[in-house]
């Protein structure tokens, strides 16, 4: 992974919210997920404890499930769901998984890679899905329009009538890290085409990006692609403008907060800052929203005024790194994710209600040892790591 050099606020007065001063470099380790720190805003020495203690939620989400199951797939706006990873040699058959999943009234499912027995499970079920194309394939797909068709009418077809495929991502953080990156839109739009095709026209067609695109992350509003990403984000932003599809954006306030825990309030990661911080005309309270528009002023500057996102992945692992990896902070933060995301849009779009996954369904023991087998909302025996209502 490379090494990223976000740049860290000065110490901000307890009882103040505060502009944006004038920022200096820090340098970072490389971090054990494919990802980004995107922006850090410090505002005291010491991270205080989570802001609230943990809510014993289990029976509520139970009778929140019941009540609500029937209906929660018709609701508009924006919805949260969950990333169905598969690095597990335990893990629940896929049948038990989706059952799970409309148990607990979750309406999202993100697929890293499209399996039959997986699609067959989802027959029938409701949940609308997103369906990964590996980043293994993305170059035959993009330079072999019968390759592209192929995997359209062997992945989507056979499951099209009876699956909710909402999404097909072209490819997972491939942008800065791999030159496949330079074949993404030739890629997406094989793929709509076979999709056109076969006349499922009702599907977005999209590639899931990190922050390592943004060579600027501080403050928000100053946020801007690097020299080595713009070209083909600029190719990728013009490609889904034309087409009406959103950008699927990768975003992780814990990466930030645990490479610098003593300058990064925990309250601020949690979405309760007590001390907002200001970037002109934008109040931020949460880590996760300054991330987010960082993003927004990217494509802003890029020609995306306009592009929806797709948050594919965030969330926060409950141990491998205490003390701030913990049962209670991981529930703290993907409970107020869930509550924010489904009620307001960032400071920079207000009104642009995010469809949000939150990473993962379940720890998966074949990752690497620590916080990457530590993310998951379930134990490989389905019981919860802790409870959310969705």
């Amino acid at each position: 992974m490379n090494h990223h050099h976000p740049r860290l606020l000065p110490v901000i007065d307890h009882h103040e919210a505060t502009a944006l001063p004038s920022l200096s470099p820090y340098h970072l380790a490389d971090q054990p997920r494919t990802t980004t720190i995107i922006s850090i805003f410090s505002c005291s020495s010491q991270p205080p404890s989570p802001s609230q203690p943990l809510v014993p939620l289990r029976k509520v989400a139970v009778a929140v499930a019941v009540v609500c199951n029937k209906d929660f797939m018709e609701e508009e706006g924006a919805a949260v769901g969950v990333n169905y990873g598969l690095l597990g040699d335990n893990l629940p058959p896929p049948s038990n998984v989706v059952n799970l999943y409309k148990q607990e009234n979750i309406p999202l499912v993100r697929l890293f890679e499209a399996k039959p027995e997986v699609l067959n499970a989802l027959r029938g079920s409701g949940l609308k899905v997103s369906l990964g194309v590996k980043n293994a394939d993305v170059t035959s797909i993009a330079t072999d329009v019968h390759s592209a068709a192929a995997w359209v009418n062997s992945l989507v077809v056979p499951f099209a009538k009876d699956v909710n495929i909402g999404w097909v991502t072209v490819g997972n953080e491939l942008v800065s890290e791999d030159p496949t990156a330079a074949l993404i839109t030739q890629a997406m739009g094989n793929i709509l085409n076979a999709l056109n095709a076969a006349q499922l026209t009702g599907i977005q067609v999209s590639t899931a990006i990190s922050g390592r695109v943004l060579g600027v992350t501080y403050p928000p509003s100053a946020g801007d692609f690097n020299d080595q990403s713009k070209e083909i984000m600029i190719a990728i932003i013009k490609w889904l403008q034309s087409t009406n599809n959103p950008l699927f954006i990768n975003v992780y306030p814990y990466f930030a907060f645990a490479s610098s825990p003593t300058d990064i309030p925990l309250d601020y990661a949690l979405f309760n800052a007590q001390k907002p911080v200001i970037d002109g005309q934008y109040t931020y309270t949460s880590l996760f929203d300054a991330m987010v528009d960082s993003f927004y002023a990217a494509l802003d500057k890029n020609g995306g005024e306009n592009l929806a996102v797709v948050v594919s992945e965030t969330g926060w692992p409950a141990a491998g790194n205490e003390p701030y990896t913990t049962i209670q902070i991981a529930q703290t933060y993907n409970q107020k994710l869930i509550d924010k995301v489904k009620a307001t849009g960032t400071p920079r779009r207000p009104s642009a209600l995010i469809d949000c996954f939150i990473f993962a369904m379940f720890n998966e023991n074949q990752k690497e040892e620590g916080v990457e087998q530590n993310w998951g909302l379930h134990y490989p025996n389905a019981n919860p790591v802790y409870p959310l209502i969705f």
